[in-house]
């Protein structure tokens, strides 16, 4: 989840959770807690605004999230090539 979660921010500016929840098939429940887990880390940014009267939450990756997510393809990538 968390990959995929990253996947999406990494190619995209801010992101609202209701786009995230629908484009990874996640539960509300799941996708925040995975959310959570990743501000945790600092590899994404939270905003919050209202529209109109309702609340919006968006999300962006932050540097070192992309540094992280670069990483972990590269370590993904020589798993692979030592195959």
């Amino acid at each position: 989840m968390r990959l995929g979660i990253m996947s999406v921010l990494v190619v995209n500016d801010w992101v609202e959770f209701k786009y995230l929840k629908e484009a990874l098939d996640a539960s509300d429940g799941n996708l925040a807690s995975h959310i959570k887990a990743l501000e945790k880390n600092e590899y994404i940014e939270v905003r919050k605004m209202f529209v109109g009267k309702k609340p919006q939450t968006s999300y962006r990756v932050t540097k070192l999230g992309k540094k992280a997510f670069s990483d972990h393809l590269d370590a993904l990538e020589k798993l692979l090539d030592n195959r």
